[in-house]
């Protein structure tokens, strides 16, 4: 039984960072890619940035830069270090993994079978 659980996630004023962790149970971190989606109200849920088995990462234009993917392996964790936060940033975020080795074999938002329940993040 896969579970993945996000914390870090909270208030903060523009400029200001925030670092986000997902604890995974029943699956192994380093195997796979594993992402970070984001979604604002009305909008789509979108991938922020996602990390593979051989830790290539890839990152959505508007957070490069500033955000940066990682993986913990003695934690079995998933990480997202966010800095130089603006209000566009405001959205709850989710961790989501997969079974697949490259992420660039899962492009979809629904190649991802697992996610975990959420974390607000507000930029004001």
């Amino acid at each position: 039984h896969v579970q993945l659980v996000e914390s870090g996630g909270g208030s903060v004023q523009a400029g200001g960072s925030l670092r986000l962790s997902c604890a995974a149970s029943g699956y192994i971190v380093s195997r796979y890619c594993m992402g970070w989606f984001r979604q604002a109200p009305g909008k789509e849920r979108e991938r922020v940035a996602s990390i593979d088995r051989y830790l290539r990462i890839n990152y959505t234009d508007s957070v490069k830069a500033r955000f940066t993917i990682s993986k913990d392996n003695a934690k079995n964790s998933l990480d997202l270090q966010m800095n130089s936060l603006t209000p566009e940033d405001t959205a709850m975020y989710y961790c989501a993994a997969t079974t697949a080795y490259r992420c660039s074999s899962v492009p979809y938002v629904t190649d991802f079978g697992y996610w975990g329940q959420g974390t607000q993040v507000t930029v004001s």
